[in-house]
């Protein structure tokens, strides 16, 4: 081989060395930012279960904040939140605040059940009830105990009431919901009401939680928790649990229902002895 034949060869092998290491320091660079990625979101995944674990371990309930439309309690039980004037489309939300069903939920759309009402596109109703464990001991009561504080608690205090109950949810088969709790969260909460404690403890609301049982088990036909309702027509809750997908199930019935101006306002409430009709329109009153 001849001497500028060696030269050249020496050249190409030196090039395609360099050529390796700058693909190796590439991928190293690649590398690097990849595990950089991954501890920072490791960070704010493991952050933020630590808040909620301390909330948790602290046992202290946060009040909601932000923006919510406005909230009224109906003669049946039920909790309504809506804009004045927005009377369709109803979404009707049967739930048991034992259900962790009912938990994933609330996680996956209450937000944007929220803004929905917020933003005068639906009228929600919710429906808590007694379906877990009829029995009264330490564990299965636990339905019926978390039903009754959240009807104890006034009306404006609801979704931050409804919001703890869930998440001190405790696990199935454990006892939990204890009076103390109940009472606590209430108070964390910022419920000032003097009867608040005694209406807790004593299960003053269990005539009108059990109403609310029979009406949901028997004259709607529910037969599992959640269920979600609009317009009187069940959704399925692969729809319900999906916030897109409810979203445009709402905005689809929003858009076929009378503008508020359209619909009555301020008509007076139905007397406790009146039967809910299917729709969740006028079972408020």
């Amino acid at each position: 081989m001849s001497k500028a034949a060696r030269e050249r060869s020496a050249r190409e092998r030196l090039a395609a060395e360099r050529k390796r290491q700058a693909a190796r320091a590439k991928q190293r660079r690649l590398l690097a930012i990849v595990i950089g990625s991954v501890v920072a979101v490791a960070v704010v995944v493991v952050g933020t279960v630590l808040i909620i674990e301390q909330r948790n371990k602290n046992n202290t309930a946060v009040a909601h904040e932000g923006e919510l439309a406005p909230l009224t309690r109906q003669d049946d039980g039920s909790i309504v939140m809506a804009q004045p004037g927005v009377e369709k489309p109803v979404l009707e939300i049967f739930e048991d605040f034992q259900c962790p069903i009912c938990k994933d939920f609330e996680e996956a759309t209450g937000e944007t059940i929220e803004k929905l009402a917020l933003d005068g596109k639906v009228k929600v109703v919710y429906r808590p009830f007694h379906l877990f464990g009829q029995q009264r001991d330490p564990i299965k009561i636990n339905s019926l105990r978390s039903a009754n504080a959240a009807l104890c608690a006034p009306a404006d205090k609801w979704i931050s009431y409804h919001d703890a109950l869930f998440q001190f949810q405790p696990h199935e088969g454990s006892e939990g919901f204890a009076p103390d709790d109940l009472v606590k969260w209430g108070r964390d909460i910022g419920i000032t009401d003097p009867e608040w404690e005694s209406c807790v403890r004593d299960l003053k609301q269990e005539a009108k939680v059990k109403q609310m049982t029979t009406y949901a088990l028997e004259q709607r036909g529910v037969e599992g928790t959640p269920s979600v309702f609009l317009d009187g027509k069940q959704i399925e809750n692969g729809v319900a649990m999906n916030p897109a997908a409810l979203r445009a199930t709402v905005d689809a019935a929003a858009a076929a229902a009378p503008s508020p101006s359209a619909s009555p306002t301020g008509s007076a409430p139905e007397s406790p002895s009146a039967s809910p009709s299917a729709s969740g329109e006028g079972s408020e009153g």
